[in-house]
């Protein structure tokens, strides 16, 4: 890997609460960096984080939340096999009459 390029990785919950517990110390941002080895934009970014919000803890909910479980996905791909002839809206309204939720 070239000079130039980055890697990333995320801290784990552990970790961001040793960050936290260390400059909670007083200690400064950037020897709490160095002690870790990582950038100390990062730890800058999670001490702003801790101090907005009050938790170090990353929120897990992002995109649009799934419309269909797993169960409801293979039984749209049975239908469509079953009936290649059938629209999306058939598919559709035939998943909703048989789960009992919209799709």
């Amino acid at each position: 890997m070239a000079n130039n390029q980055s890697v990333r990785r995320n801290l784990d919950a552990l970790t961001r609460g040793r960050i936290i517990g260390k400059l909670e110390e007083g200690r400064s941002v950037t020897s709490v960096a160095a002690e870790f080895g990582i950038a100390h934009s990062i730890v800058s970014r999670l001490w702003k984080q801790f101090q907005a919000t009050g938790t170090a803890i990353r929120g897990f909910s992002s995109g649009r939340p799934r419309g269909t479980t797993p169960a409801d996905d293979w039984y749209i791909v049975l239908q469509a096999r079953r009936n290649r002839r059938q629209t999306a809206g058939e598919i559709a309204r035939h998943t909703t009459q048989a789960t009992g939720r919209l799709i």
